[in-house]
C-alpha cells in the first residue's frame, strides 16, 4: 500500500504527498520550505501554503492576487511564526462547494476560523491586505477573543471608505462598482479580455516593474484570473462589499463594536486610501490602533517588503506571541 505521511501541524493532521514522491519534498512555487495546504475547512476546498514554526499567522490576499502576495515576506515570517497563507474562497485555487448564499465577509471570516481551528488553531494573528483585510477586520468583529493581533496593509474600513468617495476615488477603482453590477455583465466582460484587465490593474498599482511583481509571479496571477470561477468569485466579493457587508459594518459601527485586539495599519504614502486618512479611520473602530507608511504603491508587500516586516516584526513580537 502506498504509504501518505501525515504532518502534524498546530496539533492537526495535514495530509502531505506520498512519502518518496517528488511532491513530497518539493516545496510549493515562491515559498522554498514551505508546504502546500490543501484542506476542506468551512464549506471550501481551501488552497496555499504553510511553513515555520511558533505562534501562527494567518496571511489574507486580496484582489487581484491569490496567496502567492505574500512570497517575499512569508520567509522571514515563518523564521518565527507559523505562516497559514490561503487563497481567499473562491480566488486562486481555493474552492467553496457552493456559491449561495453569497460569500459575504461574514461568511469568510466564519470559513477562515473553521480552517485555523482544523489546524489546530484557536487564537491567531491576521495579516490582510485588500480584500483580505476587509476579511480580516470582519472576522475579528465576529469572532470575539480569537485574534490576538491585526494587521491592515493598505486599506481603511469598508464604509469609511464609501462614505468618502469622490470622482477621484470612483475613477481610480472603478472596479469597486463595476464588478458590483448584477451578473451576468461584469463576469461577461471579465471573460471578454481578463490579461488586459489584470495588466491595467498591476499598471495602475504602479506594479508594472518587474522588480515588484516578477515574470512567473505575473504569469501565475494571469493564470488565476483567467478561471470563470475566479472571475464570477471576485464579482460577488465585491456585490457583498456595497450589499450584505455594508450592512453589518453600519450595525457595528451604530452600535459601537470594536475590534478587541491591537491594531497595526500600514499604507502607502503614493495611494490616496480614501477619506478620512487610514490612520483616523481605523481609530473608530479600535482602542490599540498604531500606524506607519511605506514608500511603495498599493501592493505593499511585494512592492516595499523591507519596510512592511520592518513595522510588522516589532508589532508581532509585543501582541503575537
Amino acid at each position: 500500500m502506498m504509504d501518505r505521511r501525515i504532518m502534524l501541524v498546530g496539533g492537526a493532521a495535514l495530509a502531505v504527498a506520498p512519502a518518496g514522491s517528488a511532491a513530497a519534498t518539493a516545496s510549493p512555487p515562491f515559498f522554498p520550505g514551505f508546504r502546500r495546504l490543501d484542506m476542506n475547512a468551512g464549506g471550501v476546498r481551501f488552497a496555499g501554503v504553510i511553513g515555520g514554526s511558533g505562534p501562527p499567522l494567518l496571511l489574507l490576499h486580496g484582489y487581484p492576487e491569490t496567496h502567492i502576495a505574500w512570497r517575499k515576506i512569508a520567509g522571514d515570517l515563518s523564521r518565527h511564526y507559523t505562516v497559514i497563507a490561503p487563497d481567499l474562497p473562491g480566488y486562486g485555487a481555493s474552492r467553496p462547494a457552493a456559491m449561495s448564499p453569497r460569500w459575504t465577509k461574514r461568511r469568510v471570516g466564519e470559513a477562515l476560523v473553521a480552517l485555523m481551528r482544523t489546524l489546530g488553531y484557536e487564537r491567531f494573528t491576521v495579516i490582510g491586505h485588500d480584500r483580505g483585510a476587509r476579511s480580516g477586520y470582519r472576522l475579528v468583529l465576529d469572532h470575539a477573543g480569537v485574534v490576538k493581533a491585526f494587521v491592515s496593509l493598505t486599506v481603511a474600513p469598508t464604509l469609511d471608505v464609501l462614505e468618502g468617495v469622490d470622482y477621484r476615488f470612483a475613477q481610480k477603482n472603478y472596479h469597486w462598482f463595476l464588478f458590483a453590477q448584477p451578473p451576468p455583465l461584469p463576469e461577461t466582460l471579465l471573460a471578454a479580455g481578463p490579461d488586459a484587465v489584470i495588466n491595467w490593474e498591476f499598471d495602475v498599482m504602479r506594479a508594472a516593474d518587474d522588480a515588484v511583481i516578477e515574470p512567473a509571479a505575473r504569469d501565475a496571477y494571469r493564470s488565476a484570473f483567467r478561471d470563470p470561477a475566479v472571475q464570477h468569485a471576485m464579482c460577488e466579493d465585491y456585490r457583498a462589499a456595497l450589499d450584505e457587508d455594508l450592512v453589518l459594518d453600519r450595525a457595528d459601527r451604530s452600535a459601537g463594536r470594536k475590534l478587541d485586539c491591537p491594531v497595526l495599519v500600514l499604507w502607502p504614502q503614493v495611494e490616496a486610501v480614501g477619506k478620512p486618512p487610514p490612520l483616523e479611520a481605523w481609530k473608530r473602530w479600535a482602542d490599540n490602533v498604531v500606524g506607519a507608511t511605506t514608500t511603495g504603491d498599493h501592493l505593499q508587500a511585494e512592492d516595499r517588503p523591507a519596510e512592511v516586516l520592518a513595522a510588522l516584526i516589532p508589532f508581532l513580537a509585543r501582541h503575537a506571541i
